[in-house]
């Protein structure tokens, strides 16, 4: 048995032991799934400075404070929300009913054993907050991480191992060879955070076991600054997530539009808020690193691609650094000004601080360029104008939109996070994970006297009396 059957087979295995598990212990009690939620928020609390400190390792640098907001206390949050709603999400829904003494309800029951790819941009994140609605709804789960930030995958596990039963939740190491094994198991749902291209192949993956999926696959969300958009807060807005991160977000905005009158005021504007906020960048431990060599050497390819084809890239490092250094994969953030659609930095999702400015002498036309390409993740809009933030939210189509600010709505529990078309399907967070990894089950209860089933016995009656003309209606 090649090496490939090996790892397919222990997997198999593995899955086919939770699954088990899952039948044989019958569905899970309120207080255990409590129990089990609180046991992940125990985990990422109790052991957050290890955490944040892995992350760093793996990126070269990255933040502390960002690791420990977006990744450990955003996903504490998720699970303690989930918590403190369960009891309310678990109630059955009452139904009409089609005659007197029946009963109809809807009675959300747990699908079994979920698997979890998350990215290595929010290795955390991405996996737990998933994981608050899969515990939520009663299920066990097998994680994967990304390979591309080994050493927290590596301490993820071995922590994992600590707070549950194996046939609870698992962690699953390894490269891709291992991930293309993970996706083709025959989980009762599977949800998959990266890449489009990765995303088709977990896809046809999944397929073979006819598995339930979410995906969430990002894209080029844009920006369109409105005639009356207040230029100098929208650039501050758009730069805070820009550079958190340093951009490699799947919601981090990944091109501009604005208008042509006030192209270099958006330039002036982004030049003071790098000033403020990044005195210097390489030394700066608030700054993140890009996360791999690879990675850095494709953001720079973007760069030097725009710029051989006619864009003007102004870097916003401060004086007397470099735009970019290959020794710490710190890369300041860059405006690309007048890209074309034929520049690879127009054709693909960025992520990394790289961002667009494309002008426009009529906000008709910015509309009609964003709907002329794929549905993205997240769309932002800035203007004061409460009809004109309107029709944008009417006439087109994201996962989110966010109305003069960005991102904000992915710390939002009560929503629902996922993508539409090609930037994903399927969502998740608070009340609308539980509900997507667990089977909504149509139950009815017959009246004593059975009407509604007699109705189907022969001999029938006359069938004239079946429908009344509209008259008689």
């Amino acid at each position: 048995m090649d090496n490939t059957s090996v790892i397919a087979a222990t997997l198999a295995a593995r899955v086919g032991a939770m699954k088990n598990a899952h039948v044989h212990d019958g569905p899970a009690s309120a207080a255990l799934r409590q129990d089990r939620l609180g046991r992940a928020a125990q985990l990422l609390i109790g052991h957050h400075a290890e955490l944040a400190a892995a992350i760093s390792a793996d990126y070269g640098h990255r933040s502390t404070y960002q690791s420990l907001l977006a990744d450990v206390l955003s996903s504490v949050g998720a699970l303690r929300h989930a918590q403190a709603s369960l009891t309310q999400w678990m109630q059955a829904e009452e139904q009409a009913v089609p005659g007197p003494g029946m009963q109809a309800r809807i009675e959300y029951q747990p699908l079994g054993v979920v698997g979890i790819i998350s990215p290595w941009n929010f290795p955390l994140n991405l996996a737990f907050s998933p994981l608050a609605g899969v515990l939520a709804a009663g299920n066990r789960a097998l994680l994967k991480p990304s390979e591309l930030t080994p050493r927290t995958a590596g301490l993820l596990a071995e922590l994992v191992a600590r707070y549950f039963d194996p046939l609870e939740l698992g962690v699953v190491l390894g490269e891709a060879e291992v991930g293309a094994a993970f996706s083709a198991q025959a989980f009762d749902h599977l949800v998959f955070t990266g890449s489009s291209g990765v995303g088709r192949r977990v896809m046809r993956a999944a397929a073979e076991n006819l598995v339930p999926l979410t995906l969430e696959l990002g894209g080029k969300s844009p920006v369109l600054l409105d005639l009356d958009a207040d230029f100098g807060t929208a650039i501050e807005r758009i730069l805070t997530v820009k550079t958190f991160n340093a951009g490699q977000i799947c919601v981090s905005p990944d091109y501009l539009l604005v208008p042509q009158a006030a192209r270099e005021t958006i330039v002036g504007h982004a030049r003071r808020f790098m000033a403020a906020s990044f005195p210097t960048l390489q030394a700066n431990p608030d700054y993140t690193a890009i996360v791999s060599d690879s990675h850095f050497a494709r953001l720079q390819n973007l760069l030097d691609d725009a710029c051989a084809r006619g864009a003007t890239a102004i870097g916003l490092q401060p004086a007397g650094e470099a735009q970019a250094d290959p020794r710490t994969r710190k890369m300041a953030p860059t405006l690309l000004l007048d890209p074309s659609d034929d520049m690879m930095v127009m054709q693909e999702e960025i992520f990394g601080p790289i961002l667009p400015v494309m002008t426009y002498t009529d906000p008709e036309q910015a509309l009609a360029y964003i709907n002329s390409h794929p549905r993205p993740l997240a769309a932002y809009y800035f203007g004061q104008d409460a009809a004109r933030q309107r029709r944008f939210s009417e006439r087109t189509t994201s996962g989110a939109l966010v109305i003069n600010d960005v991102m904000t709505h992915a710390s939002v529990e009560t929503l629902p996070f996922g993508g539409v078309g090609p930037s994903g399907m399927g969502a998740y967070h608070g009340i609308h994970g539980f509900r997507r990894f667990s089977h909504a089950k149509a139950v009815v209860v017959q009246s004593a006297d059975g009407q509604s089933n007699l109705r189907l016995r022969a001999p029938y009656p006359d069938s004239s009396t079946l429908i009344k003309s509209p008259a008689a209606a």
